[in-house]
């Protein structure tokens, strides 16, 4: 199962209003490469939709069934948040449905 976490309103190249919505998996135990102690944290990915702003609002923590996997892809720029520090990444996450 996956969680609807939140959403964003986007404008297309025509002009055209669409929503997004942002959404999490399962909490999963990783084990630090540096500290070798264990940290909780969740795959995260944003898929378009067919709402309007009104109907995205009441989809917020619904569950829906399926997953998000780790897809490997072309590289590409990444800045992270916390330090600003820009990095290359060859995966995106990716919501698969059952």
């Amino acid at each position: 199962m996956v969680t609807i976490k939140n959403y964003s309103l986007h404008e297309n190249a025509e002009g055209r209003k669409y929503v997004s919505l942002e959404l999490i998996g399962d909490v999963e135990m990783i084990v630090s490469k540096q500290t070798g102690r264990f940290y909780a944290t969740v795959k995260k990915c944003v898929i378009s939709s067919s709402f309007d702003e009104i109907t995205a609002k009441l989809m917020l923590g619904r569950n829906i069934p399926g997953t998000i996997i780790k897809k490997e892809c072309e590289p590409y720029p990444y800045t992270l948040a916390g330090t600003g520090e820009v990095v290359s990444l060859t995966h995106k996450y990716e919501y698969i449905p059952e």
